[in-house]
């Protein structure tokens, strides 16, 4: 007869309390770690700015040379205004911050109004018109370069500033998926209450919906601002005289037939970065308040 030997019973594991010291230096190791991997990861992302400064200060007979040395012998400052004043620079700043104005302008006015409608206004098409507007976002901009170009030859606008900032008049899918978001968080009592007051749609959004959606507005703002400054695919296509030229076409005329002036391309790309640089800065604490708000949304 077989006798069954039954598993002794487990006993439970104890865990011993951590001491409060003990559990300050996990702490103060998992920060520091935390803090070191930023610190990589950071001086990773600048490495690139890093070496363009470099290269904006070496002689033009030093930036090819082998091996490569990250900082030359002498700084050659002087790069900076040889390579501004050597082409009219000038031209092409007011005609950047004209296109980048228009641009901000046209997205902020075509982007709020329908952000407005699909946040608050009640309608039976509502959801199927937004997913439809969310659906442009998969189409890619490749796509409609060619069409957009037969059109605007069609109405005689190339070589002009109509083909670079018009489009922005008609809605970008992305900024109006933020605001949308955004409007959401605000409490319908507030619009209900100016409603009940007679305010119409339009009062209660420049009243209410726009003072309160700073950190939105922000950030569709900076994110135009960055967009149409660093544009270079439209400016190429439309723009023919060289007057009409932004900067971004204007940092490419430093490239030769037979040689690349890069020390020269990379004191303008300097100085062509500081105004993005500025702006952000200065909006740094809406445009990281809107990102983050525009995915609280639950409605």
């Amino acid at each position: 007869m077989a006798i069954k030997v039954l598993p002794a019973q487990a006993r439970p594991v104890e865990k011993r309390p951590v001491a409060p010291a003990q559990a300050e230096r996990i702490r103060r190791v998992q920060r520091l770690t935390a803090y070191a991997l930023l610190v990589l990861a950071s001086a990773a992302s600048l490495l690139p700015l890093l070496w363009m400064l470099t290269t904006a200060l070496k002689p033009a007979g030093a930036v090819l040379e082998f091996p490569p040395r990250f900082l030359p012998d002498v700084f050659t400052w002087s790069n900076f205004p040889d390579a501004w004043t050597g082409l009219p620079f000038n031209t092409f700043l007011v005609n950047s911050v004209v296109v980048t104005t228009l641009s901000i302008v046209g997205n902020l006015i075509s982007c709020i109004l329908p952000a407005y409608a699909f946040a608050r206004l009640r309608s039976r098409m509502r959801g199927t018109a937004f997913a439809l507007m969310l659906g442009t976002m998969m189409i890619p901009a490749q796509v409609v370069i060619v069409p957009r170009f037969l059109l605007f030859s069609k109405l005689d606008l190339v070589d002009t500033f109509w083909p670079l900032f018009l489009p922005n008049f008609f809605g970008t899918a992305l900024y109006i998926f933020l605001l949308r978001q955004f409007f959401t968080t605000i409490p319908q009592e507030l619009v209900e209450a100016a409603r009940i007051d007679g305010a119409g749609e339009l009062r209660i959004l420049w009243r209410i919906m726009i003072p309160l959606s700073k950190p939105a507005i922000a950030t569709v703002t900076l994110l135009s601002f960055v967009g149409a400054w660093g544009e270079y695919i439209d400016p190429l296509i439309y723009l023919r005289s060289t007057e009409n030229y932004t900067i971004p076409l204007g940092i490419s005329l430093f490239r030769g037939q037979y040689s690349d002036d890069y020390n020269l391309m990379m004191a303008v790309s300097i100085l062509a970065l500081v105004p993005v640089i500025v702006v952000f800065l200065a909006a740094q604490k809406y445009f990281i308040r809107g990102i983050m708000l525009t995915g609280m949304a639950g409605r």
